[in-house]
């Protein structure tokens, strides 16, 4: 029987990545859920088309100018679903891996569904559409939690609309759903305990357009003699 999500962190995942059941029908879907600390492992369907659609792999070259900075050696990819840093082919125009397309060294990935549980505290840490799989009251410290991890830079990206997808009891994949302002403010708010990691924020409001913020550390903030803070975005498609 599949427990109620209420006060429980969801990863809505799959065999190979999150953002899959945006697109296309895909195989085996994965619902873990952790309540009391506790993992279950559901296996709810399997339905007929794989397809990999690798985020990190889709915002390549938004991030490749931060995560390839000579200080980035080496990187956590926090809810890495099925992706593979060493896998030939990353980028299409040289066939090289994401390891050499970002010019590091080691990669950890932290997938439950695929049993992988290492969360290395690393230079470099991704987390790619996981943010809107977490109940609304897990978020403040999983965000914490992946400060907590970086050494140096922290690379997320957020879908900010409704999945195709649903749960088992109906509602949708994406179960905390709001706008990159709302994400913003949750970023900012960590951030402040963690002044010397640098935040490069994309919110994504379909699957092909979105919003990318300024990379940003709270000492930008605090080096700053303006008493206000702005910030600035740019849109993508």
């Amino acid at each position: 029987m599949f427990p109620d999500c209420k006060n429980c962190v969801v990863y809505f995942w799959l065999s190979t990545t999150a953002e899959a059941v945006d697109q296309v029908d895909t195989s085996t879907i994965l619902i873990v859920a952790i309540k009391w600390n506790i993992i279950f492992i559901f296996y709810i369907f399997i339905i007929n088309i794989i397809i990999e659609v690798w985020s990190t792999k889709k915002f390549r070259n938004i991030c490749k100018e931060h995560i390839s900075h000579p200080s980035i050696k080496t990187v956590l990819d926090y809810g890495g679903g099925g992706s593979d840093w060493d896998a030939k082919g990353f980028e299409p125009s040289n066939g090289a891996s994401a390891k050499q397309f970002f010019d590091v060294n080691a990669v950890t990935t932290f997938e439950p569904a695929r049993n992988l549980m290492d969360k290395k505290r690393s230079d470099c840490v991704v987390c790619m559409d996981v943010l809107e799989h977490i109940f609304l009251t897990d978020i403040a410290n999983l965000v914490d939690e992946l400060f907590s991890l970086t050494k140096k830079l922290l690379v997320i990206n957020v879908a900010c609309y409704k999945a195709s997808a649903l749960l088992p009891n109906g509602e949708n994949a994406h179960i905390t759903v709001r706008s990159p302002d709302w994400w913003k403010g949750i970023i900012d708010g960590a951030a402040i305990k963690h002044p010397n990691v640098k935040v490069l924020l994309i919110c994504s409001k379909t699957f092909t357009t979105g919003v990318i913020f300024q990379p940003f550390s709270s000492n930008d903030w605090h080096s700053s003699n303006d008493y206000s803070i702005d910030y600035e975005w740019m849109n993508f498609q």
